[in-house]
């Protein structure tokens, strides 16, 4: 079994409420993320946990609670502030990738870097590099609309890890992928956190996938059921 923590949390989420219309998505949802470790999300469908980690990402502010990350309220920033926290400190993966049509996948992957003042032959350089250890080299010309999904996610993986987020947050990061792909993913994603320090939090439903974190925590009806650490 993983060792608890001791140290400060990374990222930390208190009683955050979110409402769409009608619909409670969030009703006083409570986590710590710590850096370096694995934390999926779980839980049925509308459940909350995508929401949950999209205001712990800066993308969807709660209507009511907080989230922190390395001691900074993430929703008392600007959006400058938080756009930038986005492009610098966080990775994100998505099921269907989210891919730039109009550029090549090696320009996918080197635009967080081209963003961040990287010149292009070494953001170029850094994407090729993470292309081919996902092992879709050969399709670092071609345009997203030109390769299978499986190919593509790998690609939008590689644009998570280009910049050395962090924080990585992954919505069904697998679920485009065969279980020969997806297992290569998730250990990219282990790699990350044991060896830059990086906090992985990933939604999704799969046993599978969920038993490479550290820790599950079950989202149900908008709030948090205390996360378990995995044996």
């Amino acid at each position: 079994m993983t060792i608890p923590h001791t140290d400060a949390p990374l990222l930390v989420a208190e009683d955050l409420t979110k409402t769409f219309g009608a619909t409670q998505a969030l009703d006083g949802a409570s986590l710590q993320v710590y850096a370096g470790e694995v934390l999926a999300l779980m839980g049925p469908s509308g459940s909350g946990k995508s929401t949950l980690l999209q205001c712990l990402a800066g993308i969807v502010a709660p209507d009511a609670g907080r989230v922190s990350y390395a001691g900074q309220d993430v929703y008392a920033m600007s959006d400058v502030g938080r756009s930038a926290l986005r492009r610098t400190d966080f990775g994100f993966v998505f099921q269907f990738g989210q891919l730039v049509p109009e550029l090549t996948c090696l320009e996918n992957v080197a635009l967080p870097l081209r963003l961040t003042g990287v010149g292009r032959r070494e953001a170029h350089r850094r994407a090729a590099d993470l292309l081919a250890r996902l092992e879709v080299a050969d399709v670092a010309n071609k345009r997203p609309g030109e390769v299978s999904g499986g190919q593509g996610q790998r690609v939008a993986v590689a644009r998570a890890l280009v910049t050395t987020p962090k924080v990585i947050f992954a919505d069904e990061p697998t679920g485009a992928l065969d279980s020969l792909n997806g297992e290569r993913v998730m250990q990219l994603f282990i790699a990350a956190a044991r060896t830059t320090g990086a906090a992985v939090v990933l939604v999704t439903h799969e046993a599978r996938v969920a038993a490479y974190s550290d820790r599950e925590a079950v989202v149900r009806d908008g709030r948090v059921r205390a996360p378990e650490y995995v044996k």
